[in-house]
């Protein structure tokens, strides 16, 4: 009896053993599978490296393997990209609705000068729509009152001008063959018949800009019409026409541009107001000077004056110059130089005196600014363009000012709450609960 438990155990010790081996080549047979279902070969698996083998960094982020100084200038680099490209769609959206633009830019001009007396006619009482009325009347007949001056002046004076033209013309001519050039008459009558042969053989250009002048002139008189009206939809509505604009921005930038608006507004109307002050002051006072020298036409070209200063630095020389060339040809040498001497003098003054004292900071730009904005205004839009360009970039360094301030105002206010892995860092260590 004691040998048979002793044959058992070795019976079931082999049995185990058999279904211990059993399962190991079931288990090896089932990762082959595996490894053949998956693709893998025995010559694509790597084994793990030795434990002498030394220590290989993992490869950083590529990311952070670009230098910072890169990283910087890309980002910059295409936003950048992305504001040209927007620019420069806004600048052919303009370029294709010129007139309509320069129209109502001309509107907002002349609202920034009225405006004020239709506030003043309010707070005596008169309605809105009576002060409005009342206002943009006056303004638009005062400017057709200097428009119809201007052009009867000129109508007037435009036989005595083109007989003293002519004697200029003839005194030039004489001096000219008086001169140490050795002119001779000959050489004179060749010019002028080339001059007349060059007239008759651009006679179909002269003739198409003559057209061109008849679309000029409806386009012109169009934008007028453009810039009345809109002068008085500004004038009896703009306060609810700028909340209408106020709800087309997003609402986190609402509170900047809504302050930035009446910002704006108030350098417009100082550019404007003092802009017709100082434009004022040259054409009486240069007038005044060329009446005196006997120069003819003195007040159209005043007029002129006047109007070509609302053009910076490029308005004042260009009206200058025509008042000593019509002082050369009509009046002589000396004229003209004491012509050019009150016109330097008179500007001197105002660009070193009154425009400082009347402008003031809240519309100073940079004059290599002026130069610049003036240029691309022409470039883009004519002489519309150039009177608008300066009062454009005025306005934007306004409202460029005042959102930088509110922007810094606001994180003062409102701190931003670091994320992240610096939220991690930055949130403060909670105490263990005490026992």
């Amino acid at each position: 009896m004691s040998r048979v438990p002793g044959w058992l155990g070795r019976l079931g010790a082999g049995l185990t053993e058999m279904s211990e081996r059993w399962n190991e080549r079931r288990a090896e047979a089932e990762r082959e599978r595996d490894e053949t279902e998956s693709g893998t070969t025995s010559d694509d698996h790597v084994p793990p490296p030795p434990d002498y083998a030394p220590d290989v960094p993992a490869r950083p982020d590529p990311a952070l393997a670009v230098p910072w100084g890169v990283r910087v200038a890309a980002e910059a680099g295409w936003r950048l990209l992305v504001l040209a490209g927007t620019l420069w769609v806004l600048t052919r959206i303009i370029s294709a609705v010129q007139l309509v633009v320069l129209a109502f830019v001309s509107a907002l001009l002349i609202t920034a000068i009225l405006q004020p007396t239709v506030a003043r006619l309010r707070r005596l009482g008169v309605p809105r729509g009576p002060a409005t009325a009342l206002t943009a009347i006056l303004g638009f007949v005062v400017m057709g009152l200097i428009g119809w001056f201007v052009t009867w002046q000129v109508m007037e004076n435009i036989d005595d001008l083109s007989s003293q033209i002519q004697d200029g013309i003839d005194e030039l001519r004489n001096w000219l063959l008086n001169s140490p050039f050795h002119v001779t008459d000959k050489q004179i009558n060749e010019i002028a018949k080339n001059l007349r042969e060059a007239v008759g053989a651009n006679t179909d250009q002269i003739t198409s800009a003559g057209l061109e002048g008849v679309t000029v002139v409806v386009e012109s008189l169009t934008g007028i019409l453009l810039a009345v009206f809109s002068t008085l939809f500004l004038l009896y509505d703009g306060k609810r026409i700028w909340e209408w604009t106020l709800k087309l921005v997003p609402a986190a930038a609402r509170p900047g541009v809504a302050g930035a608006g009446p910002a704006a507004w108030r350098t417009l109307t100082a550019y404007v107001r003092g802009t017709v002050i100082v434009a004022m002051i040259d054409a009486i006072f240069i007038g005044l000077g060329i009446y005196f020298l006997d120069v003819p036409m003195a007040v159209p070209l005043a007029v002129f004056i006047f109007l070509f200063a609302f053009i910076p630095l490029v308005g004042a020389v260009v009206s200058g110059a025509l008042a000593v060339v019509v002082a050369l040809v009509t009046q002589g040498v000396f004229t003209a130089v004491m012509t050019l001497v009150v016109v330097l003098a008179v500007q001197q003054i105002e660009g070193h005196i009154l425009q400082p004292f009347i402008l003031g900071r809240a519309v100073r730009v940079h004059p290599l600014a002026v130069v610049l904005s003036v240029a691309c205004g022409g470039m883009v839009a004519g002489i519309g363009g150039a009177v608008v360009a300066v009062p454009l970039v005025a306005v934007t360094n306004t409202v460029a000012g005042y959102l930088r301030a509110y922007s810094r105002k606001s994180a003062l206010r409102h701190p931003v709450r670091p994320r992240g892995a610096t939220a991690m860092s930055a949130e403060p260590e909670r105490e263990a609960p005490s026992e």
